[in-house]
Formats: structure tokens, C-alpha cells, sequence
């Protein structure tokens, strides 16, 4: 695929599960326990996650993600009837050490080396991702890491891609945004930024507001995209 190229970008904000960090590791990790569920209890705590925050947004409830990470576990272990509190409790520890995908920190490091400024903005509380940045190796390379918990709300309300701007002094057309999960990178090009959509796991486009810049498989193409 040929790299897209964006003018005028000063610092690259990064969404953090499953665009840096590899959700299904935690379970994999567990598939001595697991077995061969390990993928279907990813998937379904993966998704409940992500609906939970959505609905406490809507609802006007919020709690933060990893309280909704632990009752999105709780919802997938229940589902595939798995009753084994030891494991649950092993599930969240290894969330809190997530793998990074292969190619994150060659490319962050690239992107540093040039003089951008990379941020991280996820759901994800402080303590969450301040052990996943450090569990992946990734400590010092990021000017912000930003929680929706300055803002009590979850992505993708517009307050939350305000806080890229508002801590790096930096205006949203000057910021490429990147996330995996179409949601985040349409409505985070709704409100404005530049966005590359790190389309990792083959998702049709979106049926929202507002077309990503470029698609991409995953981040390798971004230093190219953005270097000037």
C-alpha cells in the first residue's frame, strides 16, 4: 500500500488498545487455562467493553475502565460458563500488561527521533496506561498520556479528542490521529483531526460521520505519512 502523505502534522496521537497494545494477549496468555476459548472470551470482553462505555456515556453513569473492564470480563467468563475466580483475577493483571504490537516501538521511536510529538489518548485510566506503556518498553517516548478521567466521559464524545489539543497546544488539523477501531478514528475525523485508521483487523468502513483521511493495516507506513 502506498503511504499517504498529511501536511502540516506537528504531533501523532495515539488511541491505545488495539492500536499500541494487543487486547487478545491477556487471554492468550491464559490459554493454559483457557483452552481453546481463549479467543471467544477475548472477544466477547473486548466487546462488552466497549459497549459499556458507550451505554454508561449515554446513561450518564460513568465509571472508570477498569471498572468496566472487570465487569466486561465478568459478563464474557459467565457467558462461556466459566466459574473459576483465580483466573479472573489473573485476566486482569495480564491486562495491565498488554503486549505491544511488533512494529509499535521501532515506529514510535522513528516518529520521536524526527521531533514529533506523540501522545496517547485512551479510555484507559492513568494506572492502566501507565502499566501498559511501561510493561511494553515504551516509557519516555510519549509527551501526554491522557485518560478520559480528566473529562468523565468515554470516546467518542468531543471533550475527549479536546483534550489532545488543549495538552499539546497543537490544533486539530495539525494532530494525526490514529485507532484501530473505526468508531474512534471516524469520529475523531469528525472532530477534526487529521486520521490515519489502523485498520488491523480488516473492519468495514463505517456508516458515520466522517471519512478518515487513509487507511492503513497497521502503523509501519506512518513515519512516511507524517516526516515531512
Amino acid at each position: 500500500m502506498q503511504p499517504v502523505k498529511l501536511d502540516g502534522i506537528r504531533a501523532c496521537v495515539f488511541d491505545a488498545y488495539g492500536t499500541l497494545f494487543d487486547v487478545s494477549s491477556a487471554s492468550r496468555s491464559a490459554q493454559d487455562a483457557l483452552g481453546d476459548q481463549w479467543q471467544a472470551l477475548s472477544d466477547l470482553w473486548r466487546g462488552k467493553q466497549l459497549q459499556y462505555t458507550w451505554l454508561r456515556g449515554l446513561g450518564g453513569r460513568h465509571a472508570d475502565f477498569w471498572q468496566v473492564t472487570g465487569d466486561a470480563l465478568d459478563f464474557a467468563l459467565e457467558t462461556l460458563k466459566i466459574n473459576d475466580p483465580a483466573l479472573r483475577e489473573r485476566l486482569m493483571r495480564l491486562y495491565l500488561g498488554l503486549s505491544a504490537y511488533p512494529e509499535v516501538p521501532q515506529v514510535l521511536r522513528r516518529l520521536k527521533d524526527s521531533g514529533m510529538r506523540l501522545a496517547i489518548l485512551s479510555n484507559g485510566t492513568p494506572r492502566m496506561l501507565e502499566s501498559a506503556v511501561c510493561n511494553a518498553g515504551l516509557t519516555g517516548l510519549f509527551a501526554a498520556v491522557l485518560s478520559v478521567e480528566e473529562v468523565g466521559v468515554y470516546k467518542p464524545h468531543p471533550s475527549v479528542y479536546r483534550l489532545a489539543v488543549d495538552r499539546l497546544s497543537v490544533d486539530a488539523e495539525h494532530i494525526c490521529f490514529l485507532s484501530s477501531n473505526g468508531w474512534d478514528a471516524y469520529s475523531a475525523k469528525a472532530f477534526g483531526f487529521q486520521v490515519l485508521w489502523c485498520n488491523r483487523f480488516g473492519q468495514a468502513p463505517e456508516r458515520i460521520p466522517a471519512p478518515p483521511n487513509a487507511e492503513i493495516w497497521d502503523l509501519s507506513p506512518l513515519p512516511e505519512s507524517v516526516i515531512g
